[in-house]
């Protein structure tokens, strides 16, 4: 599955545009994506793709890099041995474009900040 167009508040995944937040998780895009805070990552914005347990996670902390991803991600990331890669958005789409053909992985992005 390949993320098409990347621009601050949208993003094309498949031929299909979507306006809030995604998550790709299993091949399958998981839209209006809405976290416990909204810039800041918890385990529990992400509790579906710590169960499917993908190679890497690519998260997109937004336009500017405003979401941050807390410790208590980090750690349950690393007890599963998900490894992870946290960048702008735009950076992050170009990231999971380029391992997602080789690897297992899943994909959480903010759209805007």
């Amino acid at each position: 599955m390949a993320i098409e167009e990347y621009a601050w508040g949208t993003i094309k995944i498949n031929g299909q545009t979507y306006t809030n937040d995604v998550k790709i998780v299993r091949g399958k895009v998981v839209p209006n994506w809405w976290r416990k805070e909204g810039h800041n990552l918890f385990p529990e914005d992400i509790e579906d793709i710590l169960d499917a347990k993908p190679e890497v996670l690519v998260v997109g902390t937004g336009h500017d890099g405003l979401m941050r991803v807390s410790a208590a991600v980090r750690e349950q990331l690393a007890v599963g041995g998900i490894e992870l890669v946290a960048e702008r958005t735009r950076k992050a789409v170009e990231e999971y474009n380029r391992v997602s053909g080789a690897r297992d992985a899943a994909f959480a992005a903010h759209l805007t900040c």
